[in-house]
């Protein structure tokens, strides 16, 4: 069984966190950070969330996600496809991918080969999908 860390160890560094944009939360996500933050779900989304149409977002500020402070400060109960990054399935189909995503996180193993990060990273998506 691969471990993620063979090929991913997250560092808080924050640059996925950057941007005037976040990850979209889905039901769950939303749930999982209600529960996390032990607050009711209208505290949470008056604080925490935008909602544009049906899509609800995390708040930016200054650039940032509102839950990056020198690191993720809800990191146990992150929306999945943070949990997910920068292990995205794209980089199966494509080593540029791989190779961009390395330029901006230093969490990556840079220490084995295109073929291996891949054999790995589809086991990972396997037993996620599990």
């Amino acid at each position: 069984m691969v471990q993620q860390s063979e090929i991913f160890i997250c560092q808080q560094c924050g640059y996925c966190c950057q941007g005037e944009t976040t990850v979209s939360l889905d039901g769950s996500d939303q749930q999982g950070m209600i529960e996390h933050l032990g607050m009711s779900r209208a505290e949470v989304a008056k604080k925490y969330w935008r909602q544009t149409g049906n899509t609800i977002q995390m708040i930016t500020v200054e650039g940032h996600c509102i839950f990056y402070d020198n690191g993720c400060t809800i990191h146990a109960g992150k929306p999945w496809r943070c949990t997910q990054w920068p292990l995205h399935p794209s980089i199966l189909t494509d080593e540029n991918n791989l190779k961009a995503i390395k330029e901006s996180c230093p969490g990556i193993n840079r220490e084995i080969s295109y073929e291996d990060f891949c054999n790995k990273l589809a086991e990972l998506l396997e037993q996620t999908d599990k």
